[in-house]
């Protein structure tokens, strides 16, 4: 059995617009592996999180960006949603807290949309990655390796990168990282 007993996962959401489903399912998997999520936000209170366009339910923020650094975590998840990558790459904190998973080597996984966060981290050229297929084309011109697939993993560097499309691939997605996370 996998286990990522002693590890601490960041989950990094914007205040609001993160796909409800997108955090919750992920947050579950760590936990039942024995990690421990904890919720980072660009401010502190609660998120708000949505099911597709309506409003979902709110979660507490555990620390806001701007007073953690990379590490405190083994591990960083980004869950989609439209409004939560778009709101998280216009704000520096996250977009460095992004960033500095990359430069030390932490495994990363990202889903949906939330890959417009890794784009504006500049950290998607050369690698391999899937997304909500409207994403392709930035991906693309950000000098990613895209590819329309369920789960992409890549290695490609001292890090792993964990990337998927959408709710329905929730499933690959989770038992993905929970390896990935538990082998780095």
């Amino acid at each position: 059995m996998v286990t990522l007993q002693g590890k601490s996962v960041a989950f990094l959401v914007a205040p609001e617009g993160t796909e409800q489903v997108e955090l919750t399912a992920p947050w579950q998997a760590v936990q039942e592996a024995g990690g421990t999520p904890c919720l980072v936000s660009t401010r502190s209170g609660s998120i708000q999180a949505f099911n597709h366009l309506d409003r979902g339910d709110t979660f507490k923020v555990d620390a806001v960006v701007a007073d953690v650094s990379v590490g405190d975590f083994d591990a960083l998840v980004l869950p989609g949603g439209v409004a939560n990558p778009d709101a998280l790459r216009t704000d520096a904190d996250a977009v460095a807290f992004t960033k500095s998973f990359f430069a030390a080597g932490k495994p990363v996984a990202a889903i949906c949309h939330a890959p417009w966060t890794l784009i504006e981290a500049d950290v998607v050229r050369g690698r391999n990655l899937t997304s909500w297929p409207s994403l392709r084309t930035d991906l693309l011109n950000a000098g990613a390796h895209w590819a329309d697939e369920q789960v992409r993993v890549c290695t490609d560097g001292p890090n792993i990168l964990v990337s998927s499309r959408k709710p329905d691939d929730l499933p690959a997605f989770n038992d993905t990282l929970v390896t990935v996370f538990a082998t780095a």
